[in-house]
């Protein structure tokens, strides 16, 4: 059985789009932001940011979360 996403709404560029994660993911991606002292939107910017318009927004932040604990660890 798939694991359930929860949908929310960002604003990128000027632009709403809709982000899908697992809740596990929204939690990390909170925990990351509040660490680094900064807004969750703001997070996901950057992430769009780096890994370009041509990736899928859900997969890019996803590889983040990922990439973020491998180095604490």
């Amino acid at each position: 059985m798939p694991a359930k996403t929860l949908k929310r709404s960002v604003s990128i560029a000027g632009h709403r789009t809709s982000v899908s994660l697992e809740p596990e993911f929204w939690r990390a991606l909170s925990d990351i932001a509040a660490e680094q002292k900064r807004p969750l939107a703001a997070l996901i910017v950057e992430v769009d940011k780096r890994e370009g318009r041509g990736q899928n927004l859900s997969s890019a932040l996803r590889v983040y979360v990922l990439a973020h604990y491998r180095k604490k660890y």
